[in-house]
C-alpha cells in the first residue's frame, strides 16, 4: 500500500530513496553485471550482448551506463549532505565542528582507498597506488562540502561553472611535454602529466591513473551538484511533484549539454572530463527523480527494500571483497546447485547465487544494525 506523503514536513523525513539509489548503483558492481555478463553468452541474444557491453567501461572516449556507477555514488553522497549538515547545525554544531569531521571523513576514505588497493601487507614505496576510487569520493566529498559550508546557493553554483569550465580550459591549452596544446590523448593530456609527475608509488596504467590528482578537480564539481541537489529537495518550498519534474528536466538539459560539449571536449570518464561531469549528472538528477516520486512522493517503498539493504551498508560490500573470499562462500553453500543445472546456464545460475550470499551478509548485519560509516 501507498503510504500518505503529505503526512510530515519532507525537510524532516529520511530519504528513503537515497539509500535505495545508492543500492541499486552498488548493485550493478556486487555482481549483477556478472549475471548480465553470463545471460549474454549463454543467450547470444543482441539485447543481452548490448546490455552486457555496457556493463564494460570504454578504452578511452565515450561513454557507456558503467561509467555512471563511480560518480552516481558521489553524487548521492552530496545530495545526502544538507540533510546531514543540516541536522547537525539544528543541533548547534558549530562550522569548525562540522569542517573538521569533514577532512576526517575525507581523510579516512582515502586511507580506505590504499588499503583497498595494496591490502594490509607490506609492498616497496614504489609498488603502492594512492590513487582509488574511495580516494576519489574522499577528497571530492570534502572538497565540496568546504565550498558548500562556507558559500551560499550562488556561490556554489559559481563554484561549480568555474571547476569545469576551468579544468576544459586548463586541459584546452595545456599538454605533456613534446605533444600539441589540447592533446587529451593518454599519453599527451596534461593532467595524466602532471599525475605522472608528482604522485609517488605507480599509477593504474602507468602511465595514467583514472583515479589520479588533477582529474579530481571536476569530480569535486559531481559532489557540488548532488549538495546542490539534496539542498534544493530539502529547502524548496514547491510541491514534491514540482520538485520531481524540475529535477527531470534538468537532467535532460545536462544530457543535452554533455553533448554538445562532447563535440569538443570528449566524455571521458578516465579524464572525467567537464562534458562527463554534466553526463553523468543528467542521468543521475533523472534516476533520483524517479526514486524519489515512487518511493518518497507516491510512498512505495516496500519494492525498494533489496536495494535499501545494499545502500545502507554500500562501503562495507564494497570493502569486502579484499577481506572475504565471496567466490570460495558462494560455492560451499551453492556448487551443488550449479552443477545440478548444468552448462551452460550454470553460470548465470552461480552468478545469482553469488549476489544472493553477498544480499544475504547485508541483511544479516542490517537485522543486527551493524553498519561501516565512515
Amino acid at each position: 500500500m501507498a503510504q500518505n506523503p503529505t503526512a510530515p514536513s519532507f525537510a524532516s523525513q529520511r530519504l528513503y530513496s537515497l539509500d535505495a539509489l545508492r543500492g541499486f548503483d552498488m548493485f550493478w558492481i556486487m555482481g549483477a553485471e556478472e549475471i548480465v555478463h553470463g545471460m549474454a553468452k549463454v543467450t547470444g541474444n543482441s539485447f543481452w550482448e548490448g546490455f552486457s557491453n555496457q556493463l564494460t567501461h570504454p578504452d578511452w572516449n565515450g561513454f557507456h551506463l558503467y561509467d555512471l556507477i563511480f560518480p552516481l555514488f558521489l553524487f548521492i553522497a552530496g545530495v545526502a549532505t544538507p540533510y546531514s549538515v543540516g541536522k547537525e547545525l539544528d543541533a548547534g554544531a558549530t562550522k569548525q565542528k562540522i569542517l573538521l569531521r569533514v577532512i576526517r571523513r575525507g581523510l579516512i576514505l582515502v586511507v580506505l582507498g590504499v588499503i583497498y588497493n595494496n591490502g594490509l601487507h607490506l609492498r616497496p614505496f614504489s609498488e603502492i597506488r594512492f590513487g582509488s576510487v574511495l580516494g576519489r569520493i574522499g577528497l571530492a566529498y570534502m572538497f565540496a562540502n568546504i565550498i558548500a559550508l562556507y558559500t551560499k546557493q550562488i556561490g556554489q553554483i559559481i563554484w561549480f561553472c568555474g571547476l569545469l569550465i576551468g579544468y576544459w580550459l586548463m586541459l584546452k591549452f595545456t599538454s605533456a611535454p613534446g605533444f600539441p596544446r589540447g592533446d587529451l590523448t593518454m599519453q599527451g593530456n596534461f593532467a595524466s602529466y602532471i599525475d605522472r609527475s608528482v604522485i609517488p608509488g605507480h599509477l593504474y596504467l602507468g602511465i595514467h591513473d583514472p583515479e589520479g590528482l588533477v582529474s579530481t578537480i571536476p569530480a569535486i564539481g559531481t559532489g557540488l551538484l548532488g549538495i546542490l541537489t539534496g539542498t534544493f529537495l530539502k529547502t524548496s518550498p514547491i510541491k514534491q511533484t514540482a520538485k520531481v519534474l524540475r529535477l527531470f528536466i534538468t537532467g535532460i538539459i545536462f544530457l543535452a549539454l554533455a553533448q554538445l560539449w562532447n563535440l569538443d571536449f570528449p566524455i571521458n570518464k578516465n579524464l572525467w572530463t567537464s562534458s562527463f561531469v554534466l553526463e553523468v549528472g543528467g542521468l543521475s538528477l533523472i534516476l533520483l527523480s524517479i526514486f524519489y516520486y515512487i518511493i518518497d512522493v507516491l510512498g512505495y517503498k516496500k519494492w525498494s527494500f533489496f536495494f535499501r539493504i545494499i545502500g545502507m551498508n554500500s562501503i562495507l560490500i564494497y570493502l569486502s571483497g579484499h577481506f572475504i573470499n565471496w567466490e570460495y562462500t558462494t560455492n560451499g553453500f551453492f556448487k551443488w546447485f550449479g552443477q545440478l543445472v548444468g552448462d551452460p546456464w550454470n553460470i548465470v545460475v552461480m552468478a545469482c547465487c553469488y549476489v544472493f550470499v553477498k544480499w544475504c551478509f547485508l541483511y544479516f548485519m542490517y537485522k543486527k544494525k551493524v553498519f561501516l560509516r565512515v
